[in-house]
């Protein structure tokens, strides 16, 4: 993968026909899905059936498995996605016949044009906190559009075609596509080193994100002025005086401030101090990084002009996105009814601060039991760079169980495996860890070590989602059979 260049546009009404190849990616889909309902002609493939594909062929849009030059028949544009290489038949026929060839977030772009653009941005967070901005601002009649990275818990759906006049967009830095898009409300999350493997260097990555925010269309920028590169950003752009900067999170000199947070369960709550007063903002999902998250939604609302009173009625009602501390289940331990469930969880934390906070979160709501990590790195390069940062905050659980890496996109590389976080895991604080290479066995091996009340978190960006139903089954069994 590299960065993209941005391309010229035109409003998504022109593109034509339209075929997405690998539709049924997480990004893709969810824009084929939008196309789709502004009534344009779509059609998509992918190299294996999937749910997804199975969800837009229910859709009405034709989908195939495989790829086929023959699929472009009739076809305008093309629509790519990082993942798809420079000798795919399709797209080899597709620049052959001259098609307009556009990257997903070109696609995602042209919706963009004449809906008020707001991307969220963030080396972590973007899924929820764009999730959450469009939960809110639905929760006020305002109808807005959204294309995310994950389904709504509440309704399965992760892009919607709405009536009002606001597009909100989980924004990815990873190859550049956040500076595509026509934004006027631009959400910083936080910035931390990530995807080197296509910036280079830490300032390069950086850097992208000054660019994010200086964007020509830009008029306001939500930033989380607790991290402190996302602070020196708020404080050049102030500086400058030619977009308005709202920053937020836990500092003295916060716009929208969040003030004692507190955690109960899988709720978390906290004072929110704005420039209309003091609210109590309640939420269903854990964290302080959801405490966060909600408070930049929160600011955009108030941008587009929402009463408080409707934003913080929402914020108490979103019950978050799919692969985000999401409850896999709750198991019996055998047949004693005095003996304590085992919780599975399934969370999608793939960067060690993000893994870091699922963590903390968990330890919060473990319970009397013991917390048991079950890790699947993604990527090589992000595992060779950040292995022993990994390793800390996996000796957060009690137990840490770390698979072999998902490679995703990139080739396997010498000496890299996920052997290097369980090493780096490893250490004199009490942290149980082992290192299972093949992920196929670890619903077993999991089931071997839990006891009564434990918590298993599967942890990742890749598969290791299917581990949790996969376990949950074997304990089931475990516990039919006495």
């Amino acid at each position: 993968m590299m960065l993209r260049d941005v391309v010229d546009l035109l409003p998504a009404r022109e593109a034509g026909s339209l075929h997405f190849i690998a539709m049924g990616g997480a990004g893709m889909s969810g824009v084929a899905e939008m196309y789709h309902e502004l009534g344009r002609p779509v059609s998509g493939c992918d190299r294996a059936d999937s749910p997804t594909l199975q969800q837009l062929t229910a859709a009405g849009i034709p989908t195939a498995i495989g790829h086929d030059a023959g699929h472009l028949d009739g076809v305008d544009t093309v629509v790519v996605s990082s993942a798809i290489r420079d000798d795919n038949p399709e797209l080899v026929a597709a620049r052959e016949r001259g098609l307009r060839i556009w990257h997903r977030s070109a696609a995602l772009a042209a919706l963009m044009i004449g809906r008020r653009g707001v991307s969220v941005a963030g080396t972590h967070g973007k899924t929820t906190t764009s999730a959450m901005t469009a939960t809110l601002l639905a929760h006020a009649g305002r109808e807005p559009s959204y294309v995310i990275g994950s389904p709504l818990a509440a309704s399965g759906r992760s892009a919607h075609l709405g009536a009002g006049d606001v597009l909100v967009i989980e924004a990815d830095e990873s190859d550049g596509s956040f500076l595509q898009y026509p934004t006027e409300i631009a959400v910083i999350t936080n910035i931390e080193a990530d995807h080197l493997d296509n910036w280079g260097t830490p300032q390069a990555y950086h850097e992208g994100f000054k660019r994010f925010a200086h964007g020509s269309t830009v008029r306001s920028v939500v930033i989380n002025v607790d991290d402190p590169i996302a602070r020196e950003l708020a404080s050049e752009l102030r500086a400058e005086g030619r977009v308005q900067v709202i920053g937020y999170g836990e500092a003295d000199d916060a716009d929208y401030r969040i003030c004692g947070p507190s955690f109960e369960g899988t709720s978390s709550s906290a004072r929110l101090a704005t420039p209309d007063g003091d609210h109590r903002l309640r939420l269903q999902v854990p964290g302080r990084f959801n405490l966060a998250n909600a408070t930049a939604a929160f600011a955009v609302g108030r941008l587009a002009g929402v009463a408080c009173d409707d934003l913080l009625q929402a914020a108490a009602e979103f019950t978050g996105t799919l692969r985000r501390f999401q409850l896999v289940g709750t198991v019996p331990f055998g047949t004693d009814p005095e003996q304590a469930p085992v919780r599975i969880y399934d969370d999608y934390a793939h960067h060690p601060t993000e893994l870091r906070a699922s963590l903390n979160a968990a330890v919060r709501v473990k319970g009397s039991g013991r917390l048991i990590a079950c890790f699947q790195p993604h990527l090589y390069s992000r595992t060779r760079d950040f292995a022993t940062e990994f390793g800390d905050a996996l000796r957060i659980a009690d137990v840490a169980v770390v698979t072999d890496v998902y490679g995703a996109r990139e080739e396997p590389m010498p000496g890299v495996s996920g052997e290097l976080i369980a090493a780096a895991a490893r250490g004199d604080d009490g942290t149980e860890v082992h290192y299972v290479a093949d992920k196929t066995e670890l619903p077993g091996f999991v089931a071997g070590l839990v006891r009564p009340g434990d918590m298993v978190m599967t942890l990742g960006a890749g598969d290791i989602t299917l581990v949790g139903p996969l376990l949950a089954d074997q304990l089931k069994q475990r516990s039919r059979r006495g």
